[in-house]
């Protein structure tokens, strides 16, 4: 059963803005409500939602791992890689907290490799984000990809992946 929430929890989670600008003053709702809410941006559905006191940490893992695996192809280490199976396997209870720890040490380790390696090649901004893709927040990694495409419609059409994803994960619990 997922918790219910009211326009004050989201105040106390300090928006950039009041969320009156899309909810009524007595508003009370849960993560789909908010998900399936037509006038909110898809980032402020996310940046609302994503937490642990909506959603259980499996499907917080598994949704990052989701988003994550869509800029995978911009992930060049393979311990970067691993990374996202090892997370995958663990939200699933097939992996331990060690392997998960050592899995985001080497994902670290190659994160600050290539750092290292674009700022040589004039591209750190690039490389970091492409690093961090897989060891970073749900939603940046799919915002990474989004913003290499270059194009506010790439952007609106990963945030509307990522709702519609989420909003299966979700449902299909």
């Amino acid at each position: 059963m997922l918790k219910t929430f009211t326009i004050d929890d989201i105040r106390s989670w300090k928006p950039c803005y009041d969320p009156a600008k899309h909810l009524p003053e007595n508003w009370v709702g849960t993560v789909i409500d908010i998900l399936r809410h037509n006038t909110i941006p898809a980032a402020d559905k996310l940046w609302v939602v994503l937490r642990d006191e909506l959603i259980d940490s499996k499907t917080l893992r598994l949704f990052a791992v989701w988003c994550a695996r869509q800029v995978e192809h911009l992930l060049t280490d393979e311990r970067s890689k691993n990374a996202l199976t090892v997370a995958e396997k663990f939200a699933n209870g097939i992996a331990s907290q060690s392997e998960l720890e050592a899995a985001w040490d080497a994902a670290s380790a190659a994160a600050s490799a290539a750092a290292w390696d674009a700022a040589r090649a004039a591209a750190l901004a690039a490389a970091w984000d492409a690093a961090s893709a897989a060891r970073a927040a749900a939603w940046d990694a799919a915002w990474d990809a989004a913003s290499y495409a270059g194009s506010n419609a790439a952007w609106a059409a990963a945030g509307d992946a990522q709702i519609n994803q989420l909003l299966t994960m979700i449902m299909d619990q």
